[in-house]
């Protein structure tokens, strides 16, 4: 059956993987009707062996699984991690370190945007995995052998994934690539859920001051409520209801009442006190301690072009690097380039600016032109200068001087 149900057990195979270099681990949950992450399984695959333990066995012992999460002697090795590791912090407080994640690596090394792990297992390991078992009920016991070998393979080809990616970035030099997404996923402010930060996730568009920090309380209230009664934040009140009461801000159980959507048994009820008492405290926040959106930016007349040259750069450059666009820079960032040189996003910064930022700097004032050149589009000098090399072949047809596309500045 290759799955472990007992403490005895548990401990066993931790203590067999405490020895390995790296461990491949991945997690089976359910969320669908709570809001805390309900752990089914956790799977773990050492160099010659490979487990299923099932975290919902009567009186199970856990911690042995948590100590070598902990274990900075052994590289944890997952397949886009970030909600694996949340169900780890939020039981134990542990963040699993030294940390590899093969998506982040695999978007580094250009196999494309959020790549599957049944595409890398794929192209990497030659398996075809059963994905039929993707939404099924985790938490029913038994399980079937079927469950079980689906779970399983996704830490069985992950040895295989790990190991090409991870020579392939020391090839290449770019550890220290992966090495600033993993910091984040490492972060324990990544995982910390603060109600007073809950209403940023609505990002509401527009609307005074004094509506966010209403906003603020109201979204405080129902992620502490939620957390409570253990639901999905949208069982408590839905985005939509909370926004327009953010907007109303009634001043009683009738005002509420008076809201779109909002039955008169729970505008009239406990709920309705505690969202009337919410918008409430949001009202009497002074003046100096109203919150602060993030700032939209109005974009001047005629940087669209410029954005839209600023897409094509970046298409270039990743091509070139092999390297997925996601990881260097979204089209928010891309706006924010247009209209600030010094604009705070990651790709004006470390590998990111080498491989983007300085030739967008560049595109930006008139030092660079994209081009065809020798049937390729490039990047041209202007004012001096080399221009690279053309290519023989390439997607672009014909022969034609360079073309140039630079901003007037």
């Amino acid at each position: 059956m290759l799955i472990v149900d007992d403490s005895a057990g548990v401990a066993a195979l931790c203590a067999r993987l405490a020895k390995a270099e790296f461990v491949t681990v991945d997690t089976e949950f359910m969320r669908d009707r709570t809001y805390w992450p309900i752990l089914c399984l956790v799977q773990l695959g050492g160099p010659d062996e490979a487990f299923a333990i099932d975290a919902t066995a009567p009186g199970i012992d856990l911690r042995p699984v948590e100590a070598l999460m902990a274990d900075d002697r052994v590289l944890k090795v997952f397949h886009a991690a970030r909600q694996d590791i949340e169900i780890f912090f939020h039981r134990s407080g542990v963040i699993p370190a030294p940390l590899f994640d093969t998506q982040v690596a695999a978007m580094v090394c250009g196999y494309g945007e959020q790549v599957s792990y049944e595409t890398l297992a794929g192209q990497i390991a030659g398996a075809r995995l059963d994905k039929s078992m993707r939404f099924t009920d985790w938490s029913v016991r038994p399980l079937t052998q079927r469950q079980i070998d689906y779970a399983i393979a996704d830490v069985v080809h992950l040895r295989a994934v790990y190991s090409v990616l991870a020579a392939r970035l020391q090839k290449t030099g770019r550890t220290h690539w992966l090495a600033e997404e993993v910091a984040i996923l490492t972060d324990p402010a990544t995982y910390r859920l603060e109600p007073a930060e809950a209403w940023r996730r609505l990002k509401p568009r527009g609307g005074t001051p004094r509506f966010f920090a209403i906003l603020r309380e109201l979204a405080a209230w129902r992620e502490i409520e939620a957390q409570r009664r253990d639901v999905p934040r949208n069982r408590v009140l839905r985005d939509d209801m909370l926004l327009d009461i953010a907007a109303h801000a009634p001043t009683s159980a009738a005002d509420l009442g008076r809201s779109r959507g909002l039955a008169q048994g729970m505008a009239e009820g406990r709920t309705g006190q505690d969202i009337v008492a919410a918008v409430a405290r949001g009202r009497s926040v002074p003046e100096a301690d109203l919150p602060i959106p993030e700032p939209v930016f109005d974009l001047p007349r005629g940087a669209g072009p410029l954005i839209d040259l600023l897409k094509v750069l970046l298409k270039l450059k990743c091509e070139r690097h092999d390297v997925a666009q996601k990881l260097v820079a979204s089209s928010a960032d891309l706006e924010r380039i247009a209209i600030n040189d010094d604009a705070p996003v990651p790709a004006l910064h470390g590998w990111r600016r080498e491989v983007f930022g300085e030739d967008a700097l560049a595109v930006k004032h008139g030092r660079l032109a994209l081009g065809v050149v020798g049937k390729r589009l490039r990047l041209v000098p202007i004012g001096g200068g080399t221009a690279e090399k053309p290519a023989a072949s390439g997607p672009l047809g014909g022969v034609a001087p360079p073309i140039g596309l630079a901003v007037e500045t």
